[in-house]
């Protein structure tokens, strides 16, 4: 077994989608030979430890007052947060290219289509510009929308982006993927998008807007045109070194810049966007146990991974509306479960 996994280039086109690495641990005296361990399975003891962390969370939930601040204006906090971390964040996230290989396909030179490809959650363009820097298809057109105006002016005053969008194939807009009001984001017509790109974004929604974006997801997406996601899992390391006065609701939380993330479950997502006119083409939990050797400790992380596909033929009015109520009942149905510790 090799000290290091295979760089990312080695491994386009050999890796299959879902695969998330291949080290694996089969020795438990080696946990310490490396930095990172793929698939490592889960047993009671590390959930049981989770669960009894995460239960001392709610000794020292958020003050109510603070709640409501922290709720009303979400905007505000990633604003902060990308104009105190402009330089430090971004990274070319060249993982999509094995994770997400469709993303590669509509941008290679022998598909010509007009595809539209829509980041939702852009940020300063982790994605957006790994995609377009690549792309080959003269008919693309990638579309870069953020809740945050300071990312989308980091992404407008990329020197790339202003030729390309002369050229009519690179945007990006102020826009919340949440709003009530179906408003779609500027330079996108409804059902149009072949894409969309959401790497952990829906994380940053309280669950009371769940339904609201997904309704603008449908709105967005072609008939079989698909949803790359990338996200937070329940009992991720993140969620349990979470202190006092952090947790805002179950499995929802405030970080310490202002910024909200909530963990997710393979079940919540197939609640959430499979119930209407979108359908699950596959979901799968990355996990990993990463080592720190100096001072022998051990740290699960837990990411969930998902494609889904909005149906060739939409569903009646009736299902629609089912599929709203079933949304917004995902935490009721979840709370037993959160709260048995």
């Amino acid at each position: 077994m090799s000290d290091t996994k295979p760089i990312l280039e080695s491994r386009i086109g050999k890796d299959s989608p879902f695969t998330f690495g291949q080290r694996f641990l089969e020795n438990d005296d080696d946990v310490f030979n490396h930095n990172a361990w793929d698939h490592v399975p889960w047993g009671e003891e590390q959930i049981n430890a989770a669960q009894e962390l995460i239960s001392k969370q709610y000794e020292h939930p958020v003050k109510d007052f603070d709640k409501k601040m922290y709720h009303a204006n979400p905007a505000k906090y990633w604003d902060i947060f990308y104009r105190n971390n402009r330089e430090n964040f971004f990274k070319d996230r060249k993982w999509l290219q094995i994770e997400f290989p469709s993303l590669y396909k509509v941008t290679a030179e022998d598909y010509q289509e007009k595809c539209t490809i829509l980041e939702i959650g852009c940020g300063a363009g982790n994605t957006f510009y790994p995609v377009l820097n690549q792309n080959k298809n003269q008919n693309l057109k990638i579309v870069g929308c953020d809740y945050s105006k300071v990312a989308v002016d980091l992404v407008r005053n990329n020197e790339q982006f202003k030729p390309n969008n002369d050229k009519g194939v690179a945007f990006s807009s102020v826009w919340d993927l949440a709003n009530p009001d179906n408003i779609l984001p500027d330079d996108v017509e409804e059902h149009s998008v072949d894409i969309i790109i959401m790497v952990f974004v829906f994380s940053a929604l309280h669950p009371d807007q769940w339904t609201h974006a997904v309704r603008n997801l449908e709105r967005l997406l072609k008939p079989g045109g698909e949803i790359l996601f990338r996200d937070y899992g329940r009992y991720d390391m993140a969620q349990v070194r979470f202190k006092k006065g952090r947790l805002l609701d179950d499995n929802f939380y405030v970080r310490g810049d202002g910024t909200r993330v909530y963990f997710f479950t393979e079940d919540e997502l197939r609640e959430i966007f499979c119930r209407g006119k979108m359908e699950e083409v596959r979901i799968a939990t990355d996990r990993r146990l990463l080592v720190n050797r100096k001072k022998q400790l051990k740290m699960y992380r837990n990411w969930l991974q998902g494609v889904f596909r909005a149906r060739e033929t939409e569903g009646s009015e009736e299902s629609v509306k089912d599929s709203e109520e079933q949304v917004v009942s995902v935490l009721a149905e979840n709370l037993s479960e959160t709260k048995i510790f």
